[in-house]
């Protein structure tokens, strides 16, 4: 279930956002206690005439600012590489959520439910919608989180690395039954995804 541990070329890129915040934060805490440690040891005697513009402008404002806008850059730069650009191989996969399932359909008309089957190797793009509140989909290990809206279609790209089980949740709170709300996400070779949904719905 973790970020962190990534199974896709999507988890890999929010977990390589995730680790960018991370190394630029511990730069500006860095920072911060560098200046902190720099005033305690001037104490009350420091040189008065130094140009305060120094640590207020450059210190205070301009490295942390270059630090922040290089994060979002970083950030935009991820983001674009999980849209769900054209590709001829992707799959289409229709995702419906309600309280307290997941139903999907597949291409070819098979259906499951709180089980999502995908062919691994290739990318999935999943149409989310909601029949009643505000769910989010998420698997950790496969790709960021997408609200599922009633009465609109998100779509999401995810994709495994190589067949297994992953888990699922619900990432919004949609209900008493919440914590229940989970599903597995089975990833199959293509001679298994070939025999799910039938030979013509490949």
């Amino acid at each position: 279930m973790s970020t962190i541990d990534p199974a896709g070329p999507h988890a890999r890129s929010v977990a390589g956002l995730w680790w960018a915040m991370l190394g630029g934060a511990t730069l500006l805490t860095l920072l911060v206690f560098a200046l902190l440690a720099l005033a305690f040891r001037r104490g009350g005697g420091g040189d008065r005439t130094q140009d305060p513009r120094l640590w207020i402008g450059w210190l205070g404002l301009a490295m942390p600012g270059a630090v922040l806008l290089a994060l979002l850059g970083f950030a935009l730069v991820i983001g674009a590489r999980t849209l769900p650009v054209p590709s001829d191989d992707a799959v289409a996969i229709d995702v419906v959520a309600r309280q307290y399932a997941w139903n999907v359909a597949y291409p070819g008309g098979r259906r499951t439910q709180d089980v999502l089957h995908i062919p691994a190797g290739r990318p999935v793009n999943l149409r989310i919608t909601a029949t009643d509140v505000i769910h989010s989909l998420w698997v950790p290990r496969l790709a960021g989180k997408m609200d599922a809206i009633p009465g609109h279609t998100n779509v999401l790209r995810i994709e495994a690395d190589a067949p297994g089980t992953y888990q699922g949740e619900c990432a919004e709170y949609c209900g008493t039954g919440h914590k229940d709300h989970g599903f597995t996400v089975v990833a199959h070779d293509a001679a298994g995804w070939t025999a799910f949904v039938g030979e013509n719905a490949r």
